[in-house]
């Protein structure tokens, strides 16, 4: 009997803490800056679930947080410019998901689908904007380029529900030969800014010589034109010149 009542006391108590664990799973919680997906046997729930404490049933339902914040994604993306120079790419994207979209990208996407969406509409981004410039264009119009991209991103990506915020080309890489060619451009350039510059020298120097030679001439001008009219500024000049002698 004892032995008997002694398994009672135990399937009860176990049946007592099944039951507070079913009670206690219950329920869940979505945090600031999330939505909630509440699946039922596997299928999702169209309305997705806001901030706050939330009911569900044990065992039939299960619950998928999704982050609707803002988050950066970045990766590599390679491309051919307009003259066929290949260009390499770090882009950084920062985006956010669509509350009311997170349903939809869940059961479409899972939760990988940064890598599943993003990277390779960046990748198809990048090749369709750098194929618009040439190489050197990529460098000196990079603010123009990368306001394209972002353009293009916008609208490819807020088509599957994420919220591009702010896109930045962290890196153009080209290969070995264009930023040689690159570089002796720049070493011309400055060699020829510094010839330039030089001249500029020269010519001011020689202005500043002329201007000296045409005012000694007018000097010497002026002095004839005295000695023929004054015999006075004849003597100022003898005293001027005396050494007391």
């Amino acid at each position: 009997m004892e032995r008997e009542k002694g398994r009672i006391d135990l399937r009860l108590i176990v049946g007592i803490l099944l039951i507070l664990v079913a009670i206690a799973s219950s329920f869940y919680v979505v945090s600031v800056g999330e939505r909630a997906v509440l699946l039922t046997w596997g299928k999702a729930n169209p309305t997705p679930i806001s901030e706050g404490l939330h009911f569900r049933v044990p065992f039939a339902q299960s619950v998928k947080k999704v982050e609707i914040r803002t988050q950066k994604y970045e990766a590599e993306a390679s491309a051919a410019s307009s003259d066929l120079q290949i260009v390499t790419a770090k882009i950084a994207t920062n985006f956010r998901v669509s509350p009311d979209k997170v349903v939809e990208i869940y059961t479409n996407l899972g939760k990988d689908y940064a890598a599943r969406i993003i990277q390779p509409t960046e990748q198809e981004a990048v090749k369709a904007i750098t194929a618009r410039f040439t190489a050197e264009e990529l460098i000196t119009r990079r603010e123009e380029v990368r306001l394209e991209i972002k353009g293009l991103l916008f609208q490819r990506l807020g088509e599957h529900g994420l919220i591009v915020e702010e896109v930045s080309i962290t890196d153009f890489d080209f290969s070995k030969s264009f930023n040689e060619a690159i570089e002796a451009k720049v070493t011309a350039e400055q060699n020829a800014l510094a010839a330039k510059n030089k001249l500029e020298q020269i010519k001011f120097e020689a202005q500043q010589a002329v201007a000296a030679a045409e005012g000694q001439a007018q000097s010497i001008e002026i002095i004839n034109e005295q000695l023929v009219k004054s015999q006075q500024y004849i003597d100022y000049l003898a005293v001027t010149k005396w050494n007391g002698v």
